[in-house]
C-alpha cells in the first residue's frame, strides 16, 4: 500500500513538469508568430516604399530599348535608301557596260520593293516603293532592248557548208554537186539501200552546228531569267521568236530548201521532181538532226529552269520551217499516182521513219503537239500512198496495153521494166515490212511481200501471154514468151527474189521456159522436117525413079526428090532470113536453142542427102537442087536469133 501510493507522487510530479514545459513552449511560439508578424508589415511598407523606384527604373529601361529599335529600323532604312541609290546609278548606266552588274543592281532592286512593301507604316514609305517600282519598269525595258541585241549580234544563218561538216561521211555532198547528197538522187534506189549502208546510217553520229558562242548562252539565260520574273514572259517569247525563226528559215533557204505550194508540185515534170526529192530527204535529215537538233540545245540553255516557256519558244520558232518541209512531202503524199513514184515515197517514208525518235525527242512538252502530229501524219500519209501505189503497179502491170513492137521476140520492155522494179523492192525490204505493219496487225509481213511479189509476177505473165497473141508467127510467139519468162527466172535466179519467191517457183517457170522453146520447134520447124521425110516420095508411074537402096526401082521419083530439095531450100533460107532477125539476147539461151534446132535438122538432113542425093547427082545441074551441105547449114543456124537487120550483111 505505501508502495503504491509513493509511485503514484511520482506520476503526478512528472505530470506537472510537462505542463510546465508545454506552457513555456507555447509562450516562446506566441513571441515568434509575433516578431515574424512584425517582420512581414515592415517588408510590405519597404516594397510600398521602392515601387516608384523601380518603375522609373523600368520605364528607362524600356526607354533604352525603343531607341536600339528605332536605331537598328532606322540603319536598315537607311541601307535601303543607300542600295536604291547605288542600284539606281548602275540602272541608268545601262547594261552594256557591264552586265552582271546591272542584273546585280536589279536584285537589289527587287530587294528594296520588297522590303518598302513589308513596311507600310512609314511615312516616306510610299514614295520609296513607286521610285523603286518605277525604276525596275527601266531597268527590265533596258533589259528587253539588251536581250534583243545580244541575240540578233550572236544569231546568223548557217552556212551549207558548216552544216555538211556535222553530217555523217557517207552523207556529206560530193564536190561536183553542192547542196545535193552525193548520191542520193533518187535515181537509183538500189545504190542507197543495203542493209549494210543502212546499218552504218542507224550508228552515225551528227554533230549539230554551234549556234550561238557557249560564252553568250550564260548571259542570255541571266536576261531571260530577270525578264520572266518581271513577268515579261510574252515579250521575251516574241524577241526570241521573231530573231531565231528567220535566221532559221534563212539557213534553210541558203541549204537549197525552196517553199513550193501543191500546185508547183504537180506542174513539174517527173524528172525535176524526183531530184527535188532527193534534196528534199537530204534536206530533212539535216534539218531535224542538225539545225533543229541545234535549235533545241540554244533554247533549252538559254530557257533553263522554265520548261513550258523552253518548249513553247522552241516551238515557235521552229514552226515556220517544219512546215515549209513538211508541206512538200504532203503535196507529194497527194499528187497522183503513179508507178514510178513507189520508189521516192519509200525514200521519204524511209526519212521520216528513220527521223522519227528524233522528233519525238527534241519537240516534246504540250506546245510542240501541233508540229510532231503534222510529222506524224506526213509519215501515215506517206505509207498509205506508197501502199495504194504498190496495188496500182500490180493492176498496171496486168492491165498495161503499151503498143510498143517487139518484132524480133526479144525481152519486152515491160518485163524488164517490172523486173528491175522488183529487184529495186527487195532493197527496201525492211522499209516495206514497217509499211505493211502500218496497216496490218498480224506478223508475216515477209510472207505478204512475197505474195505480192508473186502477184506482180503473175500480172507480167498475164499481160506478156496476150503481148504474144500480137505475132502471126507461132513460132515467134513461143520464142517471145521464152525470151521473157526466161529472163524473169534468171533476174529472179540472181537477186534476193528468190529467197522469197522460193526454189520451187524457179523450177516451175523453168519448166515453161522448156515448153515455149519445144513449142519453138514444133511450130518453126515442123514444116520443113516434113521435107526431108520419105513420105510421098513413091513414084505414081512415068519418070525416072530408084530404089531406096540406090538402086534403078520405080521406087521413088526423081522429080518429087528434086521438088523436096527446092522446098527445102526455099523453106530453110526463109527461115534463114526471117530468124536470123529474131533475138534471143541471152548467150547461154541462144546456143541451147541453136543446137536443139540442129540435133533435130542436121541428121535428117544428112540422111535425107546420103539417100537420095545420088538420085540428084546423076542427073543435070545436081547443085541446083542439093544447095547446102549439113555444114553449111550448120553454119547458117549459127546466125539464128541475132537480131539482125535485113540490111546487114551476112557473116
Amino acid at each position: 500500500m505505501g508502495v503504491a501510493v509513493v509511485g503514484m507522487d511520482s506520476l503526478s510530479e512528472r505530470a506537472a513538469m510537462m505542463r510546465e514545459s508545454l506552457q513555456k513552449s507555447q509562450t516562446i511560439t506566441d513571441k515568434v508568430v509575433s516578431i515574424l508578424g512584425s517582420f512581414d508589415h515592415r517588408l510590405s511598407a519597404l516594397e510600398t516604399a521602392m515601387r516608384p523606384t523601380q518603375i522609373r527604373t523600368h520605364s528607362i529601361r524600356k526607354a533604352h530599348e525603343n531607341i536600339d529599335k528605332t536605331l537598328k529600323v532606322a540603319e536598315v532604312l537607311l541601307a535601303q535608301f543607300d542600295l536604291s541609290r547605288q542600284a539606281e546609278t548602275k540602272i541608268l548606266r545601262g547594261p552594256h557596260e557591264d552586265l552582271e552588274s546591272y542584273l546585280e543592281a536589279i536584285g537589289q532592286l527587287r530587294g528594296n520593293i520588297q522590303f518598302f512593301s513589308s513596311k507600310k507604316g512609314f511615312k516616306s514609305n510610299d514614295g520609296a516603293l513607286n521610285n523603286a517600282n518605277n525604276l525596275l519598269a527601266k531597268a527590265i525595258s533596258k533589259l528587253e532592248d539588251e536581250f534583243k541585241k545580244l541575240l540578233l549580234s550572236y544569231s546568223k544563218p548557217v552556212e551549207p557548208d558548216r552544216l555538211f561538216d556535222g553530217l555523217p561521211n557517207s552523207l556529206r555532198p560530193s564536190s561536183e554537186s553542192p547542196g545535193h547528197q552525193g548520191d542520193s538522187n533518187g535515181k537509183n534506189p538500189s545504190n542507197n539501200h543495203s542493209e549494210h549502208q543502212k546499218s552504218n546510217l542507224e550508228n552515225a553520229v551528227y554533230t549539230p552546228p554551234t549556234l550561238i558562242p557557249p560564252r553568250i548562252l550564260p548571259l542570255l539565260h541571266d536576261l531571260a531569267q530577270q525578264m520572266v520574273q518581271a513577268g515579261h514572259q510574252q515579250q521575251l517569247l516574241l524577241i526570241y521568236r521573231d530573231t531565231r525563226s528567220s535566221v532559221l528559215e534563212e539557213s534553210l533557204q541558203k541549204l537549197g530548201v525552196e517553199k513550193l505550194s501543191k500546185e508547183d508540185v504537180q506542174k513539174m515534170q517527173w524528172e525535176v521532181l524526183e531530184a527535188k526529192i532527193g534534196n528534199w530527204i537530204h534536206f530533212m535529215r539535216i534539218a531535224v538532226k542538225l539545225l533543229f537538233a541545234g535549235e533545241r540545245i540554244v533554247c533549252d540553255q538559254i530557257f533553263e529552269g522554265f520548261d513550258s516557256l523552253t518548249d513553247q519558244c522552241f516551238s515557235e520558232v521552229t514552226s515556220s520551217s517544219v512546215s515549209v518541209l513538211l508541206s512538200f512531202g504532203d503535196a507529194i503524199a497527194k499528187s497522183k499516182r503513179s508507178p514510178e513514184k513507189l520508189f521516192v515515197l519509200l525514200d521519204m517514208y524511209e526519212i521520216m521513219r528513220e527521223l522519227h525518235s528524233e522528233i519525238e525527242l527534241k519537240f516534246k512538252g504540250k506546245a510542240c503537239t501541233e508540229i510532231r502530229e503534222a510529222a506524224f501524219g506526213l509519215t501515215k500519209r506517206l505509207a498509205q500512198t506508197a501502199q495504194e501505189t504498190f496495188g496500182d503497179f500490180e493492176e498496171a502491170v496486168e492491165k498495161d496495153a503499151t503498143k510498143t513492137a517487139v518484132l524480133d521476140g526479144t525481152v519486152h520492155p515491160l518485163t524488164s521494166y517490172v523486173i528491175n522494179y522488183v529487184k529495186f523492192l527487195f532493197d527496201y525490204q525492211s522499209t516495206l515490212k514497217q509499211l505493211f505493219q502500218e496497216f496490218d496487225n498480224k506478223d508475216g509481213t515477209g510472207s505478204q511481200l512475197a505474195s505480192v511479189t508473186m502477184r506482180i509476177m503473175q500480172a507480167l505473165q498475164t499481160n506478156l501471154d496476150g503481148k504474144s497473141k500480137q505475132y502471126k508467127d507461132l513460132a515467134l510467139t513461143h520464142l517471145f514468151l521464152m525470151n521473157n519468162i526466161h529472163y524473169m527466172v534468171r533476174s529472179v535466179r540472181r537477186s534476193e527474189a528468190k529467197d522469197l519467191l522460193g526454189d520451187d517457183w524457179v523450177q516451175r517457170h523453168r519448166r515453161i521456159v522448156q515448153q515455149h522453146a519445144n513449142q519453138y520447134k514444133r511450130n518453126g520447124w515442123a514444116k520443113i522436117l516434113q521435107c526431108l521425110s520419105i513420105q510421098g516420095l513413091a513414084s505414081s508411074g512415068g519418070g525416072s525413079s530408084v530404089g531406096v537402096d540406090g538402086g534403078n526401082s520405080s521406087g521413088v521419083s526423081r522429080a518429087l526428090v528434086k521438088e523436096r530439095f527446092k522446098t527445102f531450100n526455099m523453106q530453110f533460107e526463109e527461115l534463114h532470113q526471117k530468124q536470123s532477125q529474131w533475138a534471143v539476147p541471152d548467150t547461154e539461151l541462144r546456143e541451147s536453142l541453136r543446137l536443139a534446132v540442129a540435133e533435130v535438122l542436121l541428121p535428117a538432113y544428112r540422111s535425107f542427102v546420103k539417100r537420095f542425093g545420088p538420085l540428084i547427082e546423076n542427073g543435070k545441074n545436081p547443085q541446083k537442087y542439093i544447095k547446102y551441105s549439113a555444114e553449111d547449114l550448120e553454119r547458117m543456124l549459127g546466125e539464128f536469133f541475132e537480131g539482125r537487120n535485113l540490111n546487114e550483111p551476112r557473116r
